[in-house]
């Protein structure tokens, strides 16, 4: 158990529902067998159907994501005469193709025509929307996935869950403090003593069991500032993280977690370790 002296709460539930795009803070939330309901389930591809993040691309952190009736907003931030872009739920059947994620090959439904128009113009090449539908099967990393659990176009597992005492230890460390949304968490929790967290393993939030699979080994996006797409030129917050975050040679913030394929979750909701 955590030597906090505070119950430990769920305070922040985010979905991003285009992979590298901007995030969502939701209330609450529903389970699914690849995460929270709606999170990463479209991605944008290149011309030869590989999957784009802001690792190569940082201005795609300047397409802001929000909530609209069946769907969502798409926004430049920057381009105010790129009218906003309507994505819905989810995408039909009509077209379908392979993408590929990493070292995955996905089959996937096409997006609008209007959707890759506008996505070319804003991101300045070429590229496509996709939809992953529950037809689509990828699962987690088989070394850490004895269960077969699912994950939509997260990188590499449904969850991704970081603690308010671990970033506030990192921003006492930096000459700038950065967000939270630098990390790009779904599941945030306050009450832990920093660092805890990466001993975690059981948990339950909402007495839904959740699991700490492994540490979330960080990258380059960490040092892209979401409101401008400008990266820290001395490589913060991820050369201070590596002093004191780095086992095996990898950077590490957050834990990568597997839970129940159904569920509800709400911000406030009591998270139990053990």
């Amino acid at each position: 158990m955590s030597a906090s002296s505070s119950p430990l709460t769920l305070t922040g539930l985010f979905i991003y529902p285009i992979k590298s795009l901007g995030g969502i803070s939701l209330p609450a939330a529903d389970l699914t067998p690849q995460g929270l309901r709606h999170d990463r389930r479209w991605l944008i591809v290149d011309e030869r159907n590989r999957f784009l993040t802001q690792r190569e691309h940082a201005q795609m952190a300047l397409l802001a994501v929000e909530p609209a009736y069946n769907g969502f907003l798409l926004r430049h931030q920057k381009r105010p005469e790129l009218l906003p872009l309507y994505i819905p739920f989810e995408a039909t059947p009509e077209r379908t193709l392979f993408v590929t994620i990493w070292d995955d090959m996905v089959f996937a439904w096409r997006g609008t025509r209007a959707a890759d128009e506008w996505l070319s113009e804003a991101l300045g090449q070429p590229c496509k929307l996709v939809y992953m539908s529950d037809m689509a099967r990828r699962e987690c990393e088989p070394e850490y996935n004895l269960a077969g659990t699912l994950v939509s176009f997260a990188d590499g597992y449904p969850y991704l869950l970081a603690t308010e005492e671990s970033l506030a230890k990192l921003n006492t460390q930096l000459t700038e403090p950065v967000p939270m949304d630098r990390f790009r968490p779904n599941l945030v929790v306050r009450g832990a003593v920093a660092d805890a967290e990466m001993a975690w393993a059981d948990l339950r939030i909402n007495n839904l069991p959740f699991r700490a699979v492994r540490g979330c080994g960080r990258c380059v996006v960490t040092t892209i500032d979401q409101a401008t797409a400008q990266k820290d030129p001395t490589g913060e917050p991820l050369r201070t993280l590596a002093t004191y975050r780095k086992p095996d040679g990898k950077v590490i913030f957050g834990q990568n977690v597997t839970g129940p394929v159904t569920g509800h979750l709400r911000v406030g909701d009591k998270v139990v370790l053990g």
